[in-house]
Protein backbone atom coordinates (compact mmCIF):
# COMPACT_ATOMS: atom_id res chain seq x y z
CA UNK A 1 0.00 0.00 0.00
CA UNK A 2 1.21 3.53 -0.73
CA UNK A 3 0.90 4.50 2.92
CA UNK A 4 3.45 1.81 3.78
CA UNK A 5 5.74 1.83 0.74
CA UNK A 6 6.17 5.13 -1.09
CA UNK A 7 7.97 4.16 -4.27
CA UNK A 8 8.32 7.76 -5.37
CA UNK A 9 10.21 8.61 -2.21
CA UNK A 10 12.59 5.68 -2.68
CA UNK A 11 13.24 6.74 -6.27
CA UNK A 12 13.82 10.31 -5.14
CA UNK A 13 16.39 9.32 -2.52
CA UNK A 14 18.30 7.22 -5.05
CA UNK A 15 18.14 9.95 -7.69
CA UNK A 16 19.52 12.70 -5.46
CA UNK A 17 23.26 13.09 -5.73
CA UNK A 18 24.50 12.35 -2.22
CA UNK A 19 27.67 13.81 -0.76
CA UNK A 20 29.83 10.69 -0.66
CA UNK A 21 33.10 12.41 0.19
CA UNK A 22 35.21 10.67 2.80
CA UNK A 23 34.53 13.34 5.48
CA UNK A 24 30.76 13.04 5.00
CA UNK A 25 30.82 9.24 5.01
CA UNK A 26 32.76 9.34 8.27
CA UNK A 27 30.25 11.81 9.67
CA UNK A 28 27.43 9.35 8.90
CA UNK A 29 29.39 6.45 10.42
CA UNK A 30 30.02 8.48 13.57
CA UNK A 31 26.29 9.08 13.91
CA UNK A 32 25.61 5.37 13.29
CA UNK A 33 27.83 4.47 16.24
CA UNK A 34 25.41 6.38 18.47
CA UNK A 35 22.94 3.54 17.70
CA UNK A 36 19.92 5.73 16.98
CA UNK A 37 19.51 4.62 13.37
CA UNK A 38 19.95 6.54 10.12
CA UNK A 39 17.84 8.55 7.68
CA UNK A 40 17.20 7.31 4.15
CA UNK A 41 19.67 9.85 2.75
CA UNK A 42 22.35 8.71 5.20
CA UNK A 43 21.71 5.10 4.22
CA UNK A 44 22.08 6.13 0.58
CA UNK A 45 25.45 7.69 1.38
CA UNK A 46 26.70 4.40 2.82
CA UNK A 47 25.33 2.43 -0.14
CA UNK A 48 27.69 4.37 -2.41
CA UNK A 49 30.87 3.42 -0.57
CA UNK A 50 33.46 1.79 -2.82
CA UNK A 51 36.77 2.97 -1.33
CA UNK A 52 38.34 -0.03 0.50
CA UNK A 53 39.34 2.09 3.49
CA UNK A 54 35.82 3.49 3.94
CA UNK A 55 34.35 0.04 3.40
CA UNK A 56 36.52 -1.24 6.23
CA UNK A 57 35.29 1.61 8.44
CA UNK A 58 31.67 0.72 7.56
CA UNK A 59 32.24 -2.88 8.58
CA UNK A 60 34.02 -1.81 11.75
CA UNK A 61 31.10 0.43 12.72
CA UNK A 62 28.64 -2.43 12.16
CA UNK A 63 30.70 -4.72 14.37
CA UNK A 64 30.85 -2.07 17.08
CA UNK A 65 27.06 -1.61 17.08
CA UNK A 66 26.36 -5.35 17.08
CA UNK A 67 28.84 -6.06 19.88
CA UNK A 68 27.60 -3.12 21.94
CA UNK A 69 23.96 -4.20 21.75
CA UNK A 70 24.15 -7.99 21.65
CA UNK A 71 27.61 -8.84 22.92
CA UNK A 72 29.45 -11.88 21.58
CA UNK A 73 26.50 -14.21 21.36
CA UNK A 74 25.30 -15.71 18.08
CA UNK A 75 21.93 -17.46 18.23
CA UNK A 76 21.55 -20.79 16.41
CA UNK A 77 18.35 -22.41 15.14
CA UNK A 78 17.11 -24.90 12.55
CA UNK A 79 14.35 -24.49 9.97
CA UNK A 80 11.81 -27.32 9.87
CA UNK A 81 10.06 -27.64 6.52
CA UNK A 82 6.86 -29.56 7.24
CA UNK A 83 5.38 -29.27 3.73
CA UNK A 84 6.32 -28.19 0.22
CA UNK A 85 2.71 -28.07 -1.00
CA UNK A 86 1.86 -24.68 -2.47
CA UNK A 87 -0.80 -23.11 -4.69
CA UNK A 88 1.29 -20.05 -5.58
CA UNK A 89 3.28 -19.69 -8.77
CA UNK A 90 6.42 -17.79 -7.74
CA UNK A 91 8.87 -18.18 -10.60
CA UNK A 92 11.97 -18.21 -8.36
CA UNK A 93 10.78 -20.98 -6.00
CA UNK A 94 10.95 -24.75 -6.34
CA UNK A 95 7.66 -25.10 -4.42
CA UNK A 96 5.65 -23.19 -7.05
CA UNK A 97 2.45 -24.95 -8.06
CA UNK A 98 3.36 -25.45 -11.74
CA UNK A 99 6.73 -27.02 -11.00
CA UNK A 100 6.45 -30.72 -11.88
CA UNK A 101 10.09 -31.44 -11.12
CA UNK A 102 9.88 -31.18 -7.33
CA UNK A 103 8.76 -34.16 -5.24
CA UNK A 104 5.78 -33.07 -3.12
CA UNK A 105 5.37 -34.05 0.49
CA UNK A 106 3.52 -32.92 3.60
CA UNK A 107 4.69 -34.52 6.83
CA UNK A 108 2.05 -35.98 9.11
CA UNK A 109 2.27 -35.21 12.82
CA UNK A 110 4.23 -38.39 13.59
CA UNK A 111 6.73 -37.52 10.88
CA UNK A 112 7.03 -33.97 12.24
CA UNK A 113 7.75 -35.47 15.67
CA UNK A 114 10.48 -37.69 14.18
CA UNK A 115 12.12 -34.70 12.50
CA UNK A 116 12.02 -32.75 15.76
CA UNK A 117 13.53 -35.68 17.65
CA UNK A 118 16.49 -35.70 15.26
CA UNK A 119 17.00 -31.96 15.78
CA UNK A 120 16.68 -32.22 19.56
CA UNK A 121 19.26 -35.00 19.64
CA UNK A 122 21.63 -32.78 17.69
CA UNK A 123 21.26 -30.14 20.41
CA UNK A 124 18.83 -27.65 18.89
CA UNK A 125 16.49 -25.64 21.14
CA UNK A 126 14.90 -23.31 18.55
CA UNK A 127 12.96 -24.30 15.44
CA UNK A 128 11.56 -22.21 12.61
CA UNK A 129 8.51 -24.03 11.21
CA UNK A 130 8.18 -23.44 7.46
CA UNK A 131 5.35 -24.47 5.13
CA UNK A 132 4.21 -23.67 1.59
CA UNK A 133 0.94 -21.81 1.10
CA UNK A 134 -1.20 -24.94 0.81
CA UNK A 135 -2.01 -27.39 3.57
CA UNK A 136 -3.40 -30.93 3.85
CA UNK A 137 -7.17 -31.38 4.24
CA UNK A 138 -7.32 -29.92 7.78
CA UNK A 139 -6.26 -26.53 6.42
CA UNK A 140 -4.43 -24.07 8.67
CA UNK A 141 -5.09 -26.33 11.67
CA UNK A 142 -2.26 -28.41 10.20
CA UNK A 143 0.21 -25.66 11.17
CA UNK A 144 -1.33 -25.21 14.63
CA UNK A 145 -1.10 -28.95 15.29
CA UNK A 146 2.48 -28.89 14.01
CA UNK A 147 3.50 -26.27 16.56
CA UNK A 148 1.83 -28.31 19.31
CA UNK A 149 3.63 -31.46 18.14
CA UNK A 150 7.03 -29.75 18.17
CA UNK A 151 6.60 -28.58 21.76
CA UNK A 152 5.61 -32.06 22.93
CA UNK A 153 8.76 -33.82 21.72
CA UNK A 154 11.25 -34.73 24.44
CA UNK A 155 14.39 -36.78 24.01
CA UNK A 156 16.83 -37.36 26.84
CA UNK A 157 17.46 -33.98 28.45
CA UNK A 158 16.48 -32.08 25.35
CA UNK A 159 13.43 -30.35 23.93
CA UNK A 160 12.52 -27.44 21.67
CA UNK A 161 11.95 -24.39 23.84
CA UNK A 162 10.73 -21.96 21.23
CA UNK A 163 9.00 -22.38 17.88
CA UNK A 164 9.08 -19.51 15.41
CA UNK A 165 6.87 -19.71 12.33
CA UNK A 166 7.26 -18.75 8.66
CA UNK A 167 3.94 -19.30 6.89
CA UNK A 168 1.82 -17.36 4.40
CA UNK A 169 -0.09 -14.21 5.45
CA UNK A 170 -3.04 -14.96 7.74
CA UNK A 171 -6.29 -13.26 8.62
CA UNK A 172 -6.89 -11.92 12.12
CA UNK A 173 -8.56 -15.05 13.48
CA UNK A 174 -5.75 -17.25 12.19
CA UNK A 175 -3.10 -14.96 13.67
CA UNK A 176 -4.89 -15.09 17.03
CA UNK A 177 -4.99 -18.89 16.85
CA UNK A 178 -1.27 -18.94 16.00
CA UNK A 179 -0.53 -16.64 18.95
CA UNK A 180 -2.40 -19.04 21.24
CA UNK A 181 0.06 -21.85 20.38
CA UNK A 182 2.81 -19.90 22.18
CA UNK A 183 5.02 -19.22 19.19
CA UNK A 184 7.93 -16.82 19.39
CA UNK A 185 8.38 -14.82 16.19
CA UNK A 186 6.12 -14.73 13.14
CA UNK A 187 8.36 -14.39 10.09
CA UNK A 188 7.34 -13.36 6.58
CA UNK A 189 9.39 -12.03 3.68
CA UNK A 190 7.90 -9.54 1.25
CA UNK A 191 10.41 -11.00 -1.26
CA UNK A 192 10.43 -7.70 -3.18
CA UNK A 193 8.89 -4.36 -2.24
CA UNK A 194 8.93 -3.22 -5.87
CA UNK A 195 5.36 -3.61 -7.15
CA UNK A 196 6.18 -4.05 -10.82
CA UNK A 197 8.77 -6.71 -10.07
CA UNK A 198 6.45 -8.34 -7.54
CA UNK A 199 3.76 -8.75 -10.22
CA UNK A 200 6.27 -10.22 -12.69
CA UNK A 201 7.52 -12.95 -10.37
CA UNK A 202 4.25 -13.90 -8.62
CA UNK A 203 2.07 -15.22 -11.41
CA UNK A 204 -0.77 -16.93 -9.55
CA UNK A 205 -2.15 -17.75 -6.12
CA UNK A 206 -2.88 -15.67 -3.04
CA UNK A 207 0.71 -14.49 -2.94
CA UNK A 208 0.04 -12.40 -6.05
CA UNK A 209 -1.73 -9.89 -3.78
CA UNK A 210 1.05 -7.45 -2.80
CA UNK A 211 -1.11 -5.51 -0.35
CA UNK A 212 -2.33 -8.58 1.51
CA UNK A 213 1.26 -9.59 2.06
CA UNK A 214 2.72 -6.20 3.00
CA UNK A 215 -0.04 -5.63 5.60
CA UNK A 216 0.41 -9.06 7.20
CA UNK A 217 2.65 -7.72 9.97
CA UNK A 218 -0.02 -5.18 10.92
CA UNK A 219 -2.54 -7.99 11.38
CA UNK A 220 -0.05 -10.14 13.27
CA UNK A 221 0.76 -7.39 15.75
CA UNK A 222 -2.91 -6.45 16.13
CA UNK A 223 -3.59 -10.12 16.93
CA UNK A 224 -1.05 -10.03 19.76
CA UNK A 225 2.09 -11.38 18.08
CA UNK A 226 4.53 -8.65 19.08
CA UNK A 227 7.67 -10.29 17.67
CA UNK A 228 7.71 -10.27 13.87
CA UNK A 229 10.46 -10.84 11.33
CA UNK A 230 10.74 -9.26 7.88
CA UNK A 231 12.99 -9.93 4.91
CA UNK A 232 13.81 -9.52 1.24
CA UNK A 233 14.83 -12.08 -1.36
CA UNK A 234 17.84 -10.25 -2.73
CA UNK A 235 18.39 -10.64 -6.45
CA UNK A 236 14.87 -9.91 -7.68
CA UNK A 237 15.40 -6.14 -7.86
CA UNK A 238 18.03 -3.48 -7.06
CA UNK A 239 19.25 -4.19 -3.51
CA UNK A 240 19.58 -0.49 -2.75
CA UNK A 241 15.93 0.15 -3.65
CA UNK A 242 14.80 -2.87 -1.62
CA UNK A 243 16.68 -1.82 1.52
CA UNK A 244 15.20 1.68 1.44
CA UNK A 245 11.69 0.29 0.88
CA UNK A 246 12.08 -2.18 3.74
CA UNK A 247 13.17 0.66 6.00
CA UNK A 248 9.88 2.39 5.12
CA UNK A 249 8.02 -0.76 6.16
CA UNK A 250 9.94 -0.84 9.42
CA UNK A 251 9.20 2.81 10.16
CA UNK A 252 5.53 2.17 9.45
CA UNK A 253 5.49 -0.56 12.12
CA UNK A 254 7.42 1.63 14.56
CA UNK A 255 5.07 4.55 13.97
CA UNK A 256 1.86 2.55 14.25
CA UNK A 257 2.76 0.09 17.00
CA UNK A 258 5.80 1.60 18.68
CA UNK A 259 7.88 -1.45 17.82
CA UNK A 260 9.76 -2.60 14.75
CA UNK A 261 10.68 -6.11 13.61
CA UNK A 262 12.46 -8.46 15.96
CA UNK A 263 14.51 -9.80 13.05
CA UNK A 264 15.51 -9.00 9.49
CA UNK A 265 16.47 -11.86 7.16
CA UNK A 266 18.77 -11.32 4.19
CA UNK A 267 18.45 -14.33 1.85
CA UNK A 268 19.99 -14.14 -1.61
CA UNK A 269 18.53 -16.13 -4.49
CA UNK A 270 20.05 -19.59 -4.83
CA UNK A 271 19.45 -22.32 -7.43
CA UNK A 272 16.14 -24.18 -7.09
CA UNK A 273 14.95 -27.22 -9.02
CA UNK A 274 12.58 -26.25 -11.82
CA UNK A 275 13.41 -22.52 -11.72
CA UNK A 276 15.69 -20.93 -14.28
CA UNK A 277 15.34 -17.54 -12.57
CA UNK A 278 16.70 -18.92 -9.30
CA UNK A 279 19.96 -19.78 -11.08
CA UNK A 280 20.00 -16.49 -13.00
CA UNK A 281 18.73 -13.71 -10.70
CA UNK A 282 17.46 -10.61 -12.53
CA UNK A 283 19.60 -8.33 -10.38
CA UNK A 284 22.24 -10.46 -8.63
CA UNK A 285 23.91 -9.08 -5.54
CA UNK A 286 27.70 -9.43 -5.47
CA UNK A 287 29.49 -10.67 -2.37
CA UNK A 288 30.89 -7.18 -1.78
CA UNK A 289 27.47 -5.54 -2.00
CA UNK A 290 25.97 -8.29 0.14
CA UNK A 291 28.45 -7.65 2.92
CA UNK A 292 27.77 -3.95 2.55
CA UNK A 293 23.98 -4.24 2.80
CA UNK A 294 24.24 -6.43 5.92
CA UNK A 295 26.45 -3.83 7.60
CA UNK A 296 24.15 -0.99 6.53
CA UNK A 297 21.09 -2.75 7.96
CA UNK A 298 22.90 -3.20 11.27
CA UNK A 299 23.54 0.54 11.41
CA UNK A 300 20.13 1.62 10.10
CA UNK A 301 18.11 -0.64 12.44
CA UNK A 302 20.59 -1.27 15.26
CA UNK A 303 18.18 -2.97 17.69
CA UNK A 304 17.03 -5.68 15.27
CA UNK A 305 18.43 -9.19 14.99
CA UNK A 306 19.87 -9.99 11.56
CA UNK A 307 19.52 -13.58 10.34
CA UNK A 308 21.97 -15.25 7.97
CA UNK A 309 20.78 -18.60 6.57
CA UNK A 310 22.66 -21.60 5.20
CA UNK A 311 21.94 -20.32 1.68
CA UNK A 312 25.38 -18.71 1.99
CA UNK A 313 28.72 -20.51 2.06
CA UNK A 314 30.55 -21.20 5.29
CA UNK A 315 33.20 -18.59 4.47
CA UNK A 316 30.73 -15.80 3.78
CA UNK A 317 28.74 -16.68 6.89
CA UNK A 318 31.91 -16.43 8.96
CA UNK A 319 32.57 -12.97 7.57
CA UNK A 320 28.99 -11.89 8.28
CA UNK A 321 29.38 -12.36 12.04
CA UNK A 322 31.57 -9.28 12.17
CA UNK A 323 29.16 -7.30 9.98
CA UNK A 324 26.25 -7.38 12.39
CA UNK A 325 24.62 -10.79 11.96
CA UNK A 326 23.23 -12.05 15.28
CA UNK A 327 21.34 -15.24 14.31
CA UNK A 328 22.21 -18.13 11.99
CA UNK A 329 20.62 -21.40 10.98
CA UNK A 330 22.82 -24.48 11.22
CA UNK A 331 22.72 -27.98 9.80
CA UNK A 332 19.70 -26.94 7.73
CA UNK A 333 17.55 -29.04 5.40
CA UNK A 334 14.97 -27.28 3.23
CA UNK A 335 13.00 -30.36 2.19
CA UNK A 336 10.26 -32.01 4.28
CA UNK A 337 11.71 -35.06 6.04
CA UNK A 338 15.27 -33.99 5.30
CA UNK A 339 16.63 -34.37 8.83
CA UNK A 340 15.55 -37.96 9.34
CA UNK A 341 16.60 -38.96 5.81
CA UNK A 342 19.92 -37.09 6.13
CA UNK A 343 20.71 -37.70 2.46
CA UNK A 344 22.18 -34.58 0.89
CA UNK A 345 22.23 -36.23 -2.55
CA UNK A 346 18.42 -36.45 -2.57
CA UNK A 347 17.72 -33.23 -0.70
CA UNK A 348 17.57 -30.98 -3.76
CA UNK A 349 14.74 -33.01 -5.32
CA UNK A 350 12.24 -31.71 -2.77
CA UNK A 351 14.04 -28.66 -1.39
CA UNK A 352 12.99 -25.04 -1.73
CA UNK A 353 16.49 -23.95 -2.73
CA UNK A 354 20.10 -25.11 -2.76
CA UNK A 355 21.94 -24.83 0.55
CA UNK A 356 25.44 -23.35 0.54
CA UNK A 357 26.61 -24.48 3.98
CA UNK A 358 26.08 -28.21 4.54
CA UNK A 359 28.05 -28.50 7.77
CA UNK A 360 26.38 -30.29 10.70
CA UNK A 361 25.49 -28.34 13.83
CA UNK A 362 28.50 -29.54 15.83
CA UNK A 363 30.94 -28.32 13.18
CA UNK A 364 29.21 -24.94 12.96
CA UNK A 365 29.26 -24.59 16.75
CA UNK A 366 32.96 -25.44 16.88
CA UNK A 367 33.72 -22.95 14.11
CA UNK A 368 31.71 -20.16 15.78
CA UNK A 369 33.40 -20.81 19.13
CA UNK A 370 36.88 -20.90 17.58
CA UNK A 371 36.20 -17.36 16.31
CA UNK A 372 35.44 -16.19 19.84
CA UNK A 373 31.65 -15.94 19.51
CA UNK A 374 29.24 -17.57 21.95
CA UNK A 375 26.95 -20.08 20.18
CA UNK A 376 23.67 -19.41 21.97
CA UNK A 377 20.54 -21.54 22.17
CA UNK A 378 18.83 -19.08 24.52
CA UNK A 379 15.06 -18.61 24.54
CA UNK A 380 14.90 -16.67 27.81
CA UNK A 381 13.49 -13.41 26.42
CA UNK A 382 10.52 -15.14 24.83
CA UNK A 383 9.71 -17.06 27.98
CA UNK A 384 10.09 -14.15 30.38
CA UNK A 385 8.00 -11.81 28.28
CA UNK A 386 10.88 -9.68 27.01
CA UNK A 387 9.27 -9.36 23.60
CA UNK A 388 7.95 -6.57 21.44
CA UNK A 389 8.37 -3.15 23.04
CA UNK A 390 9.90 -4.62 26.21
CA UNK A 391 12.67 -6.22 24.16
CA UNK A 392 13.25 -3.03 22.18
CA UNK A 393 13.53 -0.99 25.39
CA UNK A 394 16.46 -3.19 26.39
CA UNK A 395 17.99 -3.63 22.95
CA UNK A 396 18.11 0.02 21.89
CA UNK A 397 20.39 1.19 24.75
CA UNK A 398 22.44 -2.03 24.60
CA UNK A 399 21.16 -3.38 27.91
CA UNK A 400 19.89 -6.65 26.42
CA UNK A 401 23.39 -8.15 26.38
CA UNK A 402 23.31 -8.24 30.19
CA UNK A 403 20.82 -11.07 29.63
CA UNK A 404 22.16 -12.37 26.30
CA UNK A 405 25.70 -13.07 27.45
CA UNK A 406 24.88 -15.05 30.64
CA UNK A 407 22.01 -16.92 28.98
CA UNK A 408 24.13 -17.61 25.93
CA UNK A 409 26.91 -19.05 28.09
CA UNK A 410 24.54 -21.27 30.06
CA UNK A 411 22.82 -22.70 26.96
CA UNK A 412 26.17 -23.13 25.24
CA UNK A 413 27.42 -25.06 28.27
CA UNK A 414 24.32 -27.27 28.07
CA UNK A 415 25.12 -28.04 24.45
CA UNK A 416 28.76 -28.79 25.23
CA UNK A 417 27.93 -31.21 28.04
CA UNK A 418 25.00 -32.98 26.38
CA UNK A 419 25.71 -33.03 22.64
CA UNK A 420 29.14 -31.77 21.60
CA UNK A 421 31.94 -33.86 20.14
CA UNK A 422 35.09 -34.06 22.31
CA UNK A 423 36.90 -31.55 20.10
CA UNK A 424 34.03 -29.06 20.19
CA UNK A 425 33.62 -29.54 23.95
CA UNK A 426 37.28 -28.75 24.59
CA UNK A 427 37.22 -25.59 22.46
CA UNK A 428 33.86 -24.53 23.87
CA UNK A 429 34.66 -25.01 27.55
CA UNK A 430 37.84 -22.97 27.14
CA UNK A 431 35.81 -20.19 25.53
CA UNK A 432 33.17 -20.23 28.30
CA UNK A 433 35.85 -19.82 30.97
CA UNK A 434 37.65 -17.13 28.96
CA UNK A 435 34.51 -15.08 28.36
CA UNK A 436 33.45 -15.25 32.00
CA UNK A 437 36.90 -14.17 33.14
CA UNK A 438 36.64 -11.08 30.91
CA UNK A 439 33.23 -10.08 32.27
CA UNK A 440 32.81 -8.05 35.43
CA UNK A 441 30.19 -6.94 37.90
CA UNK A 442 26.67 -8.34 37.91
CA UNK A 443 26.83 -9.93 34.41
CA UNK A 444 29.88 -11.93 35.46
CA UNK A 445 28.27 -13.10 38.69
CA UNK A 446 25.10 -14.03 36.86
CA UNK A 447 26.98 -15.94 34.18
CA UNK A 448 29.07 -17.82 36.74
CA UNK A 449 25.95 -18.78 38.68
CA UNK A 450 24.12 -20.05 35.60
CA UNK A 451 27.07 -21.94 34.16
CA UNK A 452 27.84 -23.57 37.52
CA UNK A 453 24.21 -24.67 37.79
CA UNK A 454 24.42 -26.33 34.38
CA UNK A 455 27.73 -28.00 35.21
CA UNK A 456 26.12 -29.29 38.41
CA UNK A 457 23.38 -31.01 36.43
CA UNK A 458 20.62 -28.43 36.13
CA UNK A 459 19.17 -27.53 32.75
CA UNK A 460 17.19 -24.66 31.28
CA UNK A 461 18.41 -21.94 33.63
CA UNK A 462 18.19 -18.35 32.45
CA UNK A 463 17.60 -14.76 33.54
Amino acid sequence: MDMIINEGLVNEVLAVGQDRSAPHVREVLAKAREMRGLTDHEVSVLMGISDPELLHELFDAAKYVKDTIYGRRLVLFAPLYVSNLCHNDCVYCAFRVRNKEVKRRALNQDEIAHEVKVLVEQGHKRILLVAGESYPKEGFDYVLKGVETIYKVKSGRGEIRRVNVNVAPLDMDQFKALKATNIGTYQLFQETYHRETYAKVHLAGKKRDFDWRVTAMDRAIEAGIDDVGVGILFGLYDWRWEVLAMLQHIRHLEGRFGVGPHTISVPRMEPAVGSDMASHPPMPVSDVDFRKLVAILRLAVPYTGIIMSTRETANLRRESFALGVSQISAGSRTNPGGYEENDISKEFEAAQFQVGDHRPLDEVVRDVASMGYIPSFCTGCYRLGRTGADFMDLAKPGAIKQHCDPNGLSTFTEYLLDYASPETREIGMALVDKVMSEMDGKPQRTAQKLVEAVRSGKRDVYV
